[in-house]
């Protein structure tokens, strides 16, 4: 079992920056949901590529894909959409 890091409130933000969606032409890249996931964890958790939990899928074939997507500035856009909307929720503040 995958924990998600996304909302559905988030993805539904975001799905359509998503590249290789059905209706562009060219390949379509299998569940973008579960590959975007795949990214957010190897970004929360500091780990190589190559520790990535098959769940997700094979390590090579995320990385290859999370690299289109970085040339492509894919991820930048989903950031900047939402950074539009942040709420803070992992803000902390020092009590000293």
């Amino acid at each position: 079992m995958i924990r998600t890091a996304l909302t559905d409130a988030q993805w539904e933000t975001i799905s359509p920056l998503c590249l290789g969606r059905k209706c562009d032409p060219g390949r379509t890249g299998p569940d973008p949901r579960l590959f975007v996931e795949a990214v957010l964890w190897i970004m929360r958790t500091g780990c190589p590529w190559r520790d990535l939990p098959s769940d997700f899928g094979g390590w090579n074939t995320v990385f290859k894909r999370f690299r289109r997507w970085v040339k492509a500035d894919a991820f930048y856009r989903m950031f900047r959409v939402l950074a539009e909307d942040s709420d803070f929720e992992y803000a902390m503040i020092p009590s000293h």
